[in-house]
């Protein structure tokens, strides 16, 4: 069996072409990269990824590159399980989450990426296939935009082939929200999908009173209303709000989405396979999911989880989510008529522009 010879991290930032903002998060004028590529005793090469919103990718590049290559040194690189259980309690007492997590989401996603190119199927078939064919969201970061610029913006995404738009709510003044999604409620029409994410930042109650108040513009879903430590919290805004609930993108545990699942707190659970420990992870959750009779939505790393839900008989919605990443990839995500297309190549296709990135290295 082939065994593991190297583990390369790289870490780079990612200029944004224009300053983003959310209801928490603040500004963002530039996007980590952090990448890891796993060589084999057969000299194949799997790719990994994750990134963040502007801090602690040096950590996460730090754990990938000393703490990792210790651990994983001589081990089989097809053993996927063991290898993300070794991996979990090695760093679990200074881990659990943060910078460890995401690292070895990386490491994770580099290994399945491993495995699918040396069985020669893209990573959809590898893990069992459903449907290469993915409905697709555009999601934009866009709070701060006036509205006709929103509008403009949405027009675009239209013309690139989505029919499915998710937008930024959270301002100030819960007026500015509401008319905000009339308008665009409006402009896309009767039963078109549409989306608001909150990024975290209401109360409980005040999620409940802005719920109720975006009830009468049929949204697809409201995201992240409250902070993602409240589960209990979050089964009120289901219960309550009157809206179906997405949540997930800020949790880093298969156990942490039992809780949400388990107790009523979500009704669109939403793994990132980029921040919840990776590909191995992502389809538990998928399928705890499924057995709560949920559908699956994702957060981030596009390119990646198109495979995933590709594989998913309980997926709704991929979320597009550009952070600028195309500029570095030869393929970016193929969208046609509202649908996001898993690639044909062997592993998940994604080929990095190495020497462009190194132009931009942290």
């Amino acid at each position: 069996m082939p065994r593991i010879t190297s583990i390369e991290p790289g870490f780079y930032r990612i200029p944004l072409p224009t300053v983003l903002t959310d209801s928490m998060h603040g500004e963002m004028r530039t996007f980590e990269l952090n990448t890891v590529r796993i060589r084999d005793s057969d000299g194949a090469e799997g790719v990994g990824y994750t990134f963040t919103v502007g801090r602690n990718g040096a950590a996460i590049d730090t754990i990938l590159a000393r703490e990792l290559p210790e651990i994983m040194d001589g081990e089989e690189a097809d053993e996927i399980e063991r290898l993300w259980h070794k991996a979990w309690w090695a760093l679990h007492y200074g881990g659990r989450g943060g910078p460890t997590v995401l690292a070895l989401s990386a490491f994770d996603m580099a290994l399945w990426d491993l495995k699918a190119k040396r069985a020669n199927l893209p990573l959809w078939k590898a893990l069992g296939g459903f449907d290469p064919k993915v409905p697709c969201y555009a999601g934009g970061i866009d709070l701060d935009l006036p509205l006709d610029k929103l509008l403009r913006q949405t027009d675009d995404n239209l013309g690139k082939g989505f029919r499915a738009i998710k937008m930024k709510v959270g301002r100030t003044n819960l007026f500015e929200d509401v008319e905000r999604v009339k308008a665009m409620r409006e402009h896309l029409g009767a039963g078109f999908p549409l989306m608001v994410d909150a990024n975290m930042k209401w109360s409980v109650d005040g999620a409940i009173r802005a719920a109720r108040a975006l009830q009468p513009f049929d949204l697809t879903w409201l995201e992240e209303p409250t902070i993602p430590d409240d589960p209990a919290g979050h089964a009120r805004i289901v219960r309550e709000g009157g809206l179906p609930i997405a949540a997930g993108e800020n949790l880093r545990t298969l156990w942490e989405f039992k809780l949400y699942i388990a107790g009523g707190a979500v009704t669109y659970p939403e793994p990132d396979v980029t921040n919840c420990g990776g590909v191995t992870p992502f389809m538990k959750i998928a399928h705890l999911a499924e057995a709560f009779n949920l559908p699956v939505t994702s957060h981030g790393a596009h390119d990646v989880t198109v495979h995933l839900l590709a594989a998913c008989p309980n997926r709704s919605y991929l979320e597009a989510h550009g952070f600028g990443l195309e500029r570095y990839i030869a393929e970016p995500l193929e969208i046609q008529e509202g649908f996001a297309l898993a690639p044909k190549r062997p592993g998940h296709g994604i080929a990095f522009d190495w020497s462009g990135l190194d132009q931009i290295r942290a």
